[in-house]
């Protein structure tokens, strides 16, 4: 049986305020428990529930891609009362028959950070503009290579995600080269990419894919990765190989560890978003919903900057200091 991470009342802590019988009751619900992006996520979403004395249920697949787990969490939920989930789908299309059968219970289902294949099939979205976050990182590498002819490796997430999509395509047409639009879940492909593989966002996974990636084609100059966890991997994986020096690895999230990774030169520039204010919003949007019963709708973009240690002509960028003070959207 997979196992469903559902805790309910977050909203409370040990010296907090009991809250009231009647709190309206939010959900949330992230594709792993262990990824910093998710983590930080859950802990913005407790504290803008406690803030507003809402009662905050969680749950989580077991991995990236554990759609089963995503079910059973929102058939608990609305078990629990919940009238507003919030979720990071990991399989933006199997999820949304249990969407829809919990909107017909009269739940309002808001994505966060990742949207559904269709998006329309949640109430709301509330992400960063994942095409233009690879867009920002491909023009960095193609200036960073200084017209050097570009090796390029990219670590995706998995197949037919749009987050994997449009952070890949949006990463290629940065870059100056040929690649489907923002509304593609295809990955596009060029010849100079010498590999491509899926990480998963792990960061195991990432090194293990850098590593087969090395074996077809060990002069790359480029590397692409979906995220942080996958860049630390990369970058492990040319190290071991003493080709750590010359690569331009970037990424997106902008977490606190992943901008002290530009800081350390592990990472020559990331996209960085922020999940405490996706979180907020969800929950504000879940208080209002109970206290008001109007609903949310559509597409609402919360942001991306180019954090990168080295600032490179044409590229408009912010440096780790700014990067690191405002990492994860803390203030």
């Amino acid at each position: 049986m997979r196992r469903c991470l559902l805790t309910s009342l977050l909203a409370l802590s040990a010296t907090g305020p009991a809250l009231a019988a009647d709190a309206p009751v939010i959900g949330l619900i992230t594709k792993t428990e262990t990824n910093p992006f998710f983590v930080k996520m859950k802990e913005g979403a407790a504290e803008a529930a406690k803030a507003q004395g809402a009662k905050l249920l969680t749950g989580a697949g077991k991995t990236d891609g554990d759609n089963a787990g995503q079910v059973t969490a929102i058939e608990n939920m609305i078990a629990a009362g919940a009238k507003t989930i919030l979720i990071t789908p990991s399989d933006s299309k199997a999820i949304i028959p249990a969407i829809k059968k919990a909107q017909a219970k009269g739940v309002q289902v808001i994505a966060l950070d990742s949207p559904t294949d269709p998006a329309e099939a949640t109430d709301a979205l509330f992400a960063t503009d994942n095409y233009k976050a690879g867009v920002l990182i491909g023009q960095y590498a193609k200036a960073a290579l200084a017209g050097k002819p570009a090796k390029i490796v990219m670590l995706d997430l998995f197949p037919g995600h749009p987050v994997g999509a449009q952070r890949h395509n949006g990463f290629l047409k940065g870059f100056g080269l040929a690649a489907p639009d923002a509304k593609s879940n295809e990955l596009g492909k060029a010849a100079e990419v010498v590999c491509m593989a899926d990480s998963f966002g792990d960061q195991a996974k990432g090194q293990t894919a850098m590593e087969n990636c090395l074996q077809k084609s060990a002069d790359v100059n480029v590397v692409y990765t979906i995220n942080e966890p996958a860049a630390a991997g990369a970058f492990n994986a040319l190290k071991k190989v003493g080709k750590d020096k010359g690569v331009v690895i970037v990424s997106v999230d902008g977490g606190c560890q992943g901008v002290k990774d530009v800081g350390d030169g592990k990472i020559a520039a990331t996209s960085q978003q922020y999940p405490l204010k996706m979180a907020a919003m969800g929950v504000d949007a879940g208080m209002a919903y109970a206290k008001g019963g109007k609903k949310v709708s559509g597409y609402t973009d919360t942001g991306v900057t180019l954090i990168a240690a080295k600032a490179v002509p044409g590229v408009e960028s912010k440096d780790v200091a700014t990067g690191t003070s405002l990492c994860w959207g803390k203030k």
